[in-house]
């Protein structure tokens, strides 16, 4: 049975097979060869679109229900809880399996084959330490490609694929796999040995692009819609912090969509009308009920990306969507100062993998960095802290697990 590689990730994914001897990757949409990991369900519609089709469907402002991130919720009860989503009884597992299905036909359509079997990409550590969770996470994952029409599915981690593609320098060179992806951030050691990568060591942490989103929204974007102010109370004087679970879930990917319910609006509305400043949950409010969520994530993801060039040193968070000329500036230091605790993070994750390697900094040759987050300045600067003399490779940050696990998808086939 023919076996395709499949990097389904928390904010792109991508399929690939090996053609003459080198990783040949699906066009999984038109001219492109990756994919967002993003769902729409139009209103009144079974129909589900996938990838940019689902973005732009919600940035022109379509009726509908937009999904993004859904491996993060790979392990947790969310996967198999169902609800409505446009007249549809569904849960995130069935979701999930249709956007396989998607990659399944798409890949098959253009290789002329039937693909029976995947071999699939797979962060090191789904969830940091909850091991119960880790093991659900996998069963989940094994349960959406089985729903999707493959027979069989394997799994190899995310940062050992790219260790298989990367081109290390010579025999015997030590190389770290730095992969930050959307949800997870894995880390791998290995050495080149005659045309293929000795794994020595691979160590994962629950923490990616997605949270650092979440982080930088939190901070710069959701004082202007309540968090922190002072709500009075129902019944007597003084007044206390409004409650912070709302405006956690408002910044986090996953969580959006099941923030759009009567009940949520009519607690958020009460809270207004005993809010010191009740226009900041007049705000709250028109996100709530014209289900604006995802596009203030996508404004502070934008504008995340703008500082992190090296030409620009702050950005604004447009959101005008809510209110005119409403916006939040965010600058290099505003962004260095929010995610310094996810930098530290990294560094001891990447010093506990060559711990558990046996290998110290200093031997470490080649640096190659893989996942769009990876190229964040927080990143490449902790990095170059600890490998001051190693070589730092950027041009696989896009296609590296992929690659990989088109390589090793066709030694099993």
């Amino acid at each position: 049975m023919n076996a395709l590689g499949i990097d389904f990730g928390t904010s792109n994914s991508a399929a690939g097979v090996l053609v003459n001897d080198k990783p040949f990757l699906i066009e999984v949409e038109a001219g492109e060869k990756t994919l967002p990991t993003a769902v729409f369900f139009p209103q009144n519609s079974a129909e589900m679109r996938i990838g940019s089709a689902a973005n732009r469907a919600l940035i022109q402002g379509e009726e509908g229900r937009y999904m993004r991130a859904l491996k993060s919720v790979l392990g947790t009860s969310l996967m198999h809880e169902k609800r409505r989503i446009m007249g549809a009884e569904m849960t995130i597992s069935d979701i999930i399996a249709r956007f396989l299905e998607v990659l399944k036909t798409r890949a098959e359509a253009q290789c002329y084959t039937t693909f029976e079997r995947a071999l699939s990409g797979r962060p090191v550590r789904f969830h940091s330490k909850d091991e119960g969770r880790n093991t659900q996470a996998l069963a989940d994952l094994t349960e959406c490609y089985l729903k999707a029409g493959f027979k069989e599915v394997s799994f190899m981690p995310e940062p050992e694929a790219a260790a298989l593609a990367s081109h290390a320098r010579q025999d015997g060179s030590l190389g770290l796999v730095v992969d930050i992806g959307g949800g997870t951030s894995d880390f791998t050691v290995f050495r080149k040995q005659a045309g293929t990568q000795e794994i020595l060591a691979s160590h994962g942490v629950r923490l990616g692009g997605t949270h650092f989103d979440k982080r930088l929204s939190v901070r710069h974007v959701m004082p202007l819609l309540g968090k922190d102010s002072l709500i009075g109370k129902e019944f007597g004087e003084g007044a206390l912090a409004a409650p912070s679970a709302i405006f956690q879930d408002l910044a986090t990917w996953e969580k959006i969509p099941f923030l759009y319910t009567q009940q949520t609006r009519l607690a958020m509305a009460k809270l207004g009308k005993l809010a010191l400043e009740p226009v900041l949950f007049s705000r709250l409010l028109t996100v709530l009920t014209e289900e604006l969520g995802h596009e203030v994530a996508f404004a502070v993801e934008r504008a995340k990306i703008l500082v992190n060039q090296e030409d620009r040193s702050d950005a604004r968070i447009d959101m005008k969507m809510i209110e005119a000329g409403l916006f939040a500036v965010m600058s290099d230091q505003s962004m260095a100062d929010s995610l310094a605790e996810y930098g530290a993070d990294i560094r001891d994750a990447v010093k506990e993998t060559l711990v558990l390697a046996g290998v110290s900094e200093a031997q470490i040759e080649q640096v190659v960095f893989v996942g769009g987050s990876s190229l964040m300045s927080i990143v490449d600067d902790g990095m170059r802290a600890v490998f001051p003399a190693a070589e730092f490779l950027y041009s696989e940050a896009f296609t590296g697990v992929v690659d990989g696990l088109a390589i090793a998808a066709s030694r099993q086939s």
